[in-house]
C-alpha cells in the first residue's frame, strides 16, 4: 500500500462518519488517526451528545465483524470475553465466543460495569488475545476498542482504574453541537437517519495494510525530542497526579503518525504532534475522580504545549 493509499483510507473514513456526525471535523480526525495509528478509543461526555452515534459510524465505516457489549453492574467477565461450556453429547468443553472476537468492539457506557467487567478488557486491548479457563486465544486483526463513557461522578458509574485509561490511545469529547448543525439534524441530515445508510468504506484487511504503512512513516529526530520533551515536562510537573507512561510516549508518535495520513502525508510534523497531545495525554495525567478531571488534564497539557520549545523541521 502507498501512501497516498493510506491517506486515501484516512480521508474515506472520516467523509463516511462525517455523513451521520456533523460540525465535530477535529474530533472525527483524531480518531480516524487512532484507528490508523493502532489505538484504541475513548469516548467520554454527557448523554445525547452523539457518543454512541460516533462508535456506530466508524464501526460501519471499517466493515468487518462488529460486537457490542452494554455497560451495566451485572456485566460479567465472560460476557465480554465468552465462556466455556460442557458439551454433553460431544463429552468436552466448547469455547463459545464473546462480543470481544470482532474487529470492532463496540461498549457502549463502559463505566457503567463494575471494575472487574471492565478488567476483562485489559488483556485484549494491551494484548490482542484473551484467556478464558487457561487457554489464550488470539483476537482478530484488526482488533479496535471503542468504548463510551459518561461523565465522572454521574450515579451508577465506577471510574476506570489507571492502567486502563492507559491502554486507550486517545481520549476525545464531543460536546455540544454548534447551532448550524442541530439545525441540519432537525431537518433530518446527518445523526442516526444517516447512519442507517452507511456502508462500509474498506474492509478489515485494508485496515490492516494502511496501519503497516502508517507504522512505517518517517519521524525526524527533532520530532522525536519534541516528544520527549513535552513527556519530560509532564513528569516534572508537581501539580499533575500522573507522571506519563512510556505507553503513552508510544502512542503519541503512533497517533501523531495516523495524524500525518488524515493530512496526507507520509512523515510526522510538530504540527500533527500539537493536533493530537490532548487526547492522547490528558486522559493519563488527571486523576480520573472527579467531575472536573478531564478538564484539568487537557488544561495541563494544554500549558505544555504553549511552554515546551516547538522545533523547526
Amino acid at each position: 500500500m502507498a501512501q497516498d493509499d493510506a491517506a486515501k483510507v484516512a480521508r474515506g473514513l472520516i467523509d463516511n462518519v462525517e455523513r451521520a456526525i456533523l460540525g465535530k471535523h477535529e474530533v472525527v480526525v483524531t480518531v480516524v488517526a487512532a484507528l490508523l495509528g493502532g489505538g484504541h478509543v475513548l469516548i467520554e461526555d454527557a448523554p445525547g451528545t452523539g457518543k454512541t452515534l460516533l462508535a456506530k459510524a466508524l464501526a460501519r465505516s471499517i466493515g468487518g465483524a462488529a460486537g457490542r457489549v452494554q455497560g451495566t453492574a451485572d456485566l460479567l467477565p465472560t460476557d465480554v470475553t465468552g465462556v466455556t461450556v460442557f458439551d454433553p453429547d460431544r463429552r468436552e468443553w466448547e469455547y463459545r465466543p464473546g462480543p470481544v472476537m470482532h474487529n470492532v468492539l463496540l461498549v457502549d457506557e463502559i463505566n457503567r460495569a463494575t471494575p472487574r467487567a471492565q478488567a476483562a478488557l485489559l488483556e485484549a486491548m494491551a494484548e490482542r488475545q484473551v484467556t478464558v479457563d487457561g487457554v489464550t486465544r488470539e483476537l482478530p486483526d484488526p482488533f479496535f476498542v471503542l468504548a463510551t463513557q459518561n461523565p465522572h461522578g454521574e450515579g451508577g458509574t465506577f471510574p476506570l482504574v489507571a492502567g486502563e485509561y492507559d491502554r486507550f490511545a486517545v481520549r476525545v469529547h464531543l460536546g455540544v453541537s454548534d447551532r448550524e448543525s442541530e439545525r441540519r439534524l432537525l431537518r433530518g441530515e446527518g445523526g442516526l437517519d444517516a447512519l442507517a445508510d452507511l456502508a462500509p468504506v474498506g474492509s478489515p484487511e485494508t485496515i490492516v495494510a494502511a496501519r503497516a504503512e502508517v507504522a512505517a512513516f518517517h519521524v525526524a529526530p527533532a520530532v522525536e525530542d519534541y516528544v520527549l520533551d513535552l513527556a519530560a515536562a509532564a513528569r516534572a510537573d508537581a501539580a499533575l497526579p500522573r507522571a506519563v507512561s512510556t505507553r503513552a510516549v508510544q502512542m503519541l508518535v503512533a497517533v501523531a503518525k495516523g495524524h500525518a495520513a488524515t493530512a496526507d502525508r507520509d512523515f510526522v510534523t510538530p504540527d500533527d504532534v500539537q493536533a493530537v497531545s490532548v487526547a492522547v495525554l490528558a486522559h493519563r495525567v488527571d486523576d480520573g475522580t472527579g467531575a472536573l478531571a478531564s478538564a484539568t488534564g487537557r488544561s495541563a497539557i494544554e500549558r505544555l504545549l504553549a511552554t515546551v520549545a516547538v522545533p523547526v523541521v
